[in-house]
């Protein structure tokens, strides 16, 4: 059997209820955006030309798109006109997608991103949602919205910027010769600014040379030399205006767009080329991309940031500095990644007061049986603490040299280590060719006791009953939701340009993930709790029925048993 289904009939059909259930996701964020003080939705408003339309309607409609996994401002668009709770949040309102491209874009909807996860925070402090005081920390790359072959490498643009360098000097002493220009620094040649300037003289000589030329006779035995100082001339101006000033320019603009990185996109400046989890042809192949820090408790996403350097532990300071509601935390949990010695010390002198659970990068295989019996590392071998002299597997001794000290590049911090070094006279002749290198030269070891001291500590709070019970939270709390941006909501690729950019739409995407796992949650409670109602009425019409039954059942028996 089917139902009826006919068509070509004219039918008027009037719907005049546009209202979604009470428990659906759309009233959720419609209710969490109403939640934010007006005055943070609303921003510097402008005081002239058409109305924009209000913020908060624009960020329900992107919140809700997100959760449908559509990204497309003319999918969204389409949404407006066809999907009744778009419709319900936009209040029957058509919506250009030229609009909600350039809102997604702005920087107030990425100021009212950034905010809205303080607002979010404080609903879960409220509700008790922080997990335990503790703040999880990881990070993920996420591919851009950059074509993968327009990359500019650093070492390539030094290379030619310094071998065009040499030409421009060059190209100056060929004109100091012919005494075209005047005496200028060698070091402002070396710039666009100054290779304009040659440019321009250059080019006041050519006009001097043409207005003589003017005043020549037509012909002159053996040529004109002033005709062909002009010739030489104009091919040394072409070759400034043509070639040199704007390679010039192209690298001093490639270094300023560069800030410290390896290399970038000419399709998108922000995204630096790193490797991907995703490597279809198996070959290491690098991609343009972001570097995604999150900072997550009870699975809900508190803090994000957006970073240009693939390694983690470049980013964890500033992100922890950037991070506005760290002051509801008391404990810090990241992995290895993050654990070093510059990020040990760093936690101690400006958070002292928040306990980490963060393991080095040895730290799981220093534990193993083979790391503790293995008689070539430091750590195993006999230390003597009054003399601080080392004996290694051989006996062979090392005494205290000197201190030393080394600058880390990547984050300036100047390390320091005590040096140890193999005495010269050991106790058999055997030691003392075991005492030397290959070379000849007396062995060292180099031994750093600010970062023992740091290691040891950290071990201790690992490996105590609470740090395992803490970091063990990590893989289920903070692992999941790059998971679920991924794989769940499918958003393995930016889709917008630029740093404020992708920041917006990956903070709508963040957002959008905690309102769906607390209108889930809270969705669940309230079907548990009506689950439970219906079965207490239930009982309550059993309980019913029985003594109803019992009642009758007394009756009759008084009725045809009267004796009884």
């Amino acid at each position: 059997m089917y139902q009826n289904y006919t068509i070509g009939q004219t039918a008027l059909t009037l719907n005049l209820d546009f209202a979604i259930p009470h428990n659906h996701l759309a009233n959720t964020i419609s209710w969490f955006v109403d939640s934010i003080p007006e005055d943070v939705l609303l921003g510097n408003t402008a005081k002239t030309g058409r109305p924009a339309y209000h913020p908060a309607m624009m960020l329900k409609i992107l919140l809700f798109a997100y959760s449908r996994r559509v990204f497309s401002g003319r999918k969204i668009e389409l949404m407006l006109e066809e999907n009744v709770p778009m419709m319900a949040l936009a209040e029957h309102q058509q919506i250009s997608y030229h609009t909600i491209n350039n809102f997604r874009s702005s920087k107030h909807a990425n100021e009212l991103v950034k905010k809205s996860f303080l607002y979010f925070t404080n609903l879960l402090e409220a509700e008790g949602l922080i997990n335990e005081g503790a703040i999880f920390i990881d990070g993920t790359k996420i591919e851009a919205d950059a074509n993968r072959y327009t990359f500019v490498w650093r070492k390539a643009v030094e290379k030619f910027h310094d071998k065009l360098k040499g030409q421009a000097v060059e190209l100056y002493d060929e004109l100091i010769a012919k005494e075209v220009v005047k005496a200028m620094a060698k070091e402002k040649v070396q710039t666009s600014q100054g290779l304009a300037e040659l440019a321009q003289e250059t080019e006041a000589e050519i006009e001097k040379l043409t207005e003589e030329i003017e005043q020549e006779p037509k012909a002159i035995p053996g040529g004109s030399p002033r005709k062909a100082r002009r010739r030489g001339l104009k091919k040394l101006l072409h070759k400034l205006r043509k070639d040199y000033v704007p390679r010039m320019k192209k690298y001093e603009e490639a270094k300023e767009i560069f800030a410290g990185r390896n290399s970038y996109s000419k399709t998108d400046h922000d995204a630096t080329f790193m490797h991907m989890k995703e490597d279809h042809m198996k070959n290491g192949q690098l991609k343009p991309g972001y570097n995604i820090q999150a900072a997550t408790t009870d699975q809900y996403v508190v803090d994000f940031a957006l970073y240009p350097n693939p390694t983690d532990f470049r980013t964890f300071e500033p992100f922890l500095k950037q991070m506005t509601t760290l002051d509801k935390f008391d404990k810090i949990v990241a992995d290895a990644g993050y654990g070093s010695e510059y990020n040990y010390s760093m936690l101690e002198e400006e958070y002292s007061d928040k306990k980490y659970y963060i393991p080095y990068t040895m730290y799981e295989k220093e534990k193993t049986r083979k790391y503790r019996n293995d008689p070539t590392k430091l750590a195993n071998w006999f230390y003597d603490e009054k003399d601080d002299y080392y004996l290694d597997q051989n006996g062979v001794r090392f005494n205290f040299k000197y201190y030393s000290q080394r600058k880390d590049r990547s984050t300036g911090q100047v390390r320091d280590f005590k040096v140890y070094e193999a005495d010269e006279f050991q106790l058999t002749p055997e030691l003392e060719r075991l005492a030397k290198t290959k070379s000849g030269r007396q062995r060292q070891v180099r031994y750093n006791p600010n970062w023992q001291y740091l290691k040891e500590k950290a071990k201790a709070v690992l490996q105590s009953p609470e740090g395992r019970h803490i970091y063990s939270m990590r893989k289920y709390d903070v692992e999941p939701i790059f998971g679920h941006l991924k794989n769940v909501f499918g958003m393995r690729r930016t889709h917008l340009r630029g740093k404020k950019k992708v920041e917006t739409d990956i903070g709508i995407a963040f957002m959008m993930m905690n309102l769906s796992k607390y209108w889930n949650r809270r969705w669940s409670k309230d079907q548990f709790s009506l689950f439970k109602n219906k079965n207490r009425q239930k009982k309550t019409v059993k309980q019913l029925k029985l003594r109803v039954g019992l009642i009758v059942f007394q009756y009759l028996r008084v009725s045809f048993f009267p004796d009884t």
